[in-house]
């Protein structure tokens, strides 16, 4: 039986492409009341996120420069809503 893998959808940047892989790993998760993305620390979802940039970057995009985008991104986010009130 022939098995077709579903493509991701056209990303405009890397970036977003980048957001994307994370979301999909389970990486990071957005605040469902403002809409900022959080870090989850999970260490298993990082490694399939740079897995998956690795195994499947974008068109015309080295898998190291993929996995490195992936790795910027998920430094820039941080683990909690700026907006969202501390408990």
């Amino acid at each position: 039986m022939l098995m077709m893998r579903a493509r991701r959808p056209t990303i405009r940047t890397l970036r977003g492409w980048a957001i994307q892989v994370l979301q999909e790993a389970g990486a990071i998760r957005e605040c469902e009341e403002h809409g900022w993305m959080q870090d989850r620390a999970d260490p298993h979802a990082r490694e399939r996120a740079l897995d998956i940039a690795r195994g499947d970057p974008p068109a015309g995009v080295s898998p190291d420069a993929a996995a490195a985008e992936v790795r910027d991104v998920l430094n820039s986010i941080g683990d909690t809503c700026p907006e969202c009130a501390p408990d």
